[in-house]
C-alpha cells in the first residue's frame, strides 16, 4: 500500500517531494511539547522586545507581536487553540498562528534565532518552573516530617540493622533521618537549578548569529543568570535534564525507602503505625484488607524515573556537536520525570502527618531482640573492662537470656553477675529503653533532647 504524501511543509522551497504522511506524524512533536506553550510565548517575547531595542523590529511591530501573542495565550488557555502536526511542534504552531494574527511582523519575530535555541530555552524555562513546584512540595513534605517527629520525639522504637532489631531509638529521631536525607535532596535541586538557569537563546542553529543581538538583555528579561558561552554547546546541551532526572532518581529513590517501611510498619506483622484509610484501599475478595497503596505506588513509580534518567544518557551518549533530532526524545522523559515528583512528593506531604503510630507496639518490640545490649557492653567498659572482653560478657548475657526466653533488664543481679563480678545494682539503668536513649545525647543521636534541637535547627535551616 501506498502512503499518501502531504503537500504542505515547514520550509517547502527547498524539497521536491512532500512528506510522507506516516513521516508527518512520526516526527512530529506537538503532541507533548505543546505543554512547553507558556514557555514559548515567554521567550518570544523577550526575543521581540529585545529586537524592538536594537531597531530590528520597529515599536508597532513589536505591539502587534505582544497584542498577537496575549491572544495565542488567551486561545491555549481556553482550550481553542487549533494545534497542527503540520506544523510539526509548539514552537511552528505558534509562530503559524502568530502571523495568521498579525501577518508579516509574525513572519519577523524569528529573525536572529532558530528553533535549535529556541527549545533549548524553552526546556531550560520549563524546568526552572517545575523545579520551583517541586522545590515547594518538598518543603511541605519536610514541614510535616518535622511535626510528626515533634510529637513523638521522646516515643521508643526500635532501630534496626539487617531488619534485625539493634538499638533503641525514638519514632522522632528515625523520621529525622528522612528529613536529611530529603535535605540533601533539596540541595541538589538548587544546585541544579544553578546550572540549566543559563541562556542559549541567541546561539541560533549552531553558530550564532549575524545579527547584533543584545543577548545580555534578553537574558535578563528572562531571568537567566547569563547568557551561554559557546553556540554549539548551546544547542545541543542536555546535561541540566540529565542532572535534573539524576536528582529526581535519588529524590525517589529515598521516598522508595520510606516507602518501604511504611509498608512494613503497617503490616500486621509489626503493626507500628496506621495509615489513614484516605491513602490506602481494600481488596476485591478479602474484605479485611487494608492495603497501602500510596507508598506501594510511590515505591513502584521509583524505577520508572530511574529509567527515564538512563534513557537521557543513552539518548546523548554517541551525539556529535551540534542539534540532533535524536533531541526530541529528551522531552517525554523529561516532563514525565517533573510529573511523577509532583505528585509523588504530593502525596507523601498530604499522607505522613495523619499517620498514626501505636506507641505501645513499638515499645514492646524494642523489648525484643536485647536491643540494650551495647549499652550493657558500654557499661562494663565504663567499669575498666575492655571492650572485647566486655563484648564476650554480653554475648554470653544474650545467650542466656534467649535460653531463658528473657530480655537482659529482665535477668536478675545475680546472674548477669555470673558473667562478671563488677556488675552491680545501678546497671539496670542502663538496660532500661528510656536509659538507652537518653544515654545517646550527642549531636545526632537519639536522645529526646537532642532530637528536640534538631528538629528546632531544621525548622531554621528550611525556613531561613
Amino acid at each position: 500500500m501506498t502512503s499518501t504524501v502531504n503537500t504542505e511543509k515547514l520550509s517547502s522551497a527547498r524539497f521536491a517531494e512532500a512528506t510522507d504522511a506516516f513521516v508527518e506524524i512520526f516526527t512530529a512533536s506537538v503532541d507533548f511539547d505543546r505543554r512547553m506553550a507558556a514557555q514559548d510565548i515567554q521567550g518570544s517575547l523577550a526575543h521581540a522586545e529585545m529586537l524592538c531595542k536594537i531597531g530590528i523590529l520597529t515599536t508597532e511591530e513589536h505591539e502587534a507581536i505582544k497584542t498577537g501573542m496575549r491572544q495565542i495565550e488567551a486561545e491555549i488557555q481556553a482550550g481553542t487553540f487549533e494545534w497542527s502536526i503540520k506544523q510539526e511542534d509548539v514552537h511552528m504552531n505558534i509562530e503559524a498562528r502568530l502571523t495568521d494574527l498579525i501577518g508579516i511582523a509574525g513572519k519577523k519575530l524569528h529573525t536572529g534565532r532558530s528553533r535549535n535555541d529556541q527549545v533549548a530555552t524553552d526546556i531550560r524555562l520549563y524546568l526552572r518552573s517545575e523545579i520551583e513546584t517541586i522545590t515547594a512540595q518538598l518543603h511541605r513534605l519536610q514541614v510535616g516530617i518535622l511535626d510528626l517527629a515533634e510529637q513523638h520525639a521522646d516515643t521508643i522504637m526500635p532501630g534496626f540493622t539487617h531488619l534485625q532489631v539493634a538499638q533503641p531509638v525514638t519514632f522522632g529521631h528515625h523520621l529525622m533521618a528522612w528529613f536529611e536525607m530529603l535535605s540533601r535532596d533539596r540541595e541538589r535541586l538548587q544546585d541544579c537549578a544553578k546550572r540549566l538557569n543559563v541562556m542559549p537563546l541567541g546561539a541560533a542553529a549552531l553558530a550564532g548569529t549575524s545579527y547584533p543581538l543584545d543577548r545580555q538583555l534578553t537574558a535578563q528579561l528572562l531571568g537567566f543568570s547569563r547568557p551561554s558561552a559557546n553556540s554549539l554547546d548551546s544547542v545541543s546541551d542536555r546535561d541540566f535534564a540529565i542532572e535534573f532526572c539524576a536528582v529526581g532518581s535519588l529524590i525517589m529513590m529515598h521516598l522508595s525507602r520510606f516507602s518501604e517501611e511504611l509498608i512494613l510498619w503497617s503490616s500486621a506483622q509489626f503493626h507500628f503505625i496506621d495509615i489513614p484509610d484516605a491513602f490506602c484501599t481494600g481488596s476485591s475478595i478479602m474484605p479485611q484488607k487494608k492495603n497501602p497503596d500510596v507508598p506501594e505506588l510511590v515505591r513502584g513509580k521509583s524505577g520508572r524515573v530511574t529509567g527515564h534518567l538512563v534513557a537521557l544518557l543513552m539518548l546523548m551518549k554517541s551525539q556529535p556537536l551540534a542539534y540532533n533530532k535524536d533531541n526530541q526524545e529528551d522531552k517525554e522523559p523529561l516532563f514525565d520525570t517533573a510529573d511523577t515528583l509532583i505528585n509523588c512528593l504530593r502525596a507523601f506531604a498530604d499522607m505522613l502527618p495523619r499517620i498514626q503510630p501505636n506507641k505501645a507496639a513499638m515499645y514492646e518490640s524494642a523489648k525484643r531482640g536485647f536491643a540494650t545490649a551495647t549499652d550493657l557492653a558500654d557499661y562494663l567498659v565504663r567499669k575498666g573492662m575492655a571492650f572485647r572482653d566486655a563484648h564476650e560478657v554480653v554475648g554470653q548475657a544474650v545467650r542466656l537470656g534467649l535460653n531463658t526466653q528473657r530480655d537482659l533488664s529482665e535477668l536478675t543481679l545475680a546472674e548477669l553477675q555470673e558473667f562478671s563480678s563488677t556488675i552491680s545494682e545501678d546497671v539496670f539503668k542502663v538496660l532500661s529503653l528510656e536509659g538507652s536513649v537518653a544515654a545517646r545525647s550527642l549531636i545526632g543521636g537519639t536522645a529526646p533532647d537532642t532530637v528536640k534541637l534538631a528538629i528546632q535547627n531544621a525548622r531554621a535551616q528550611i525556613n531561613g
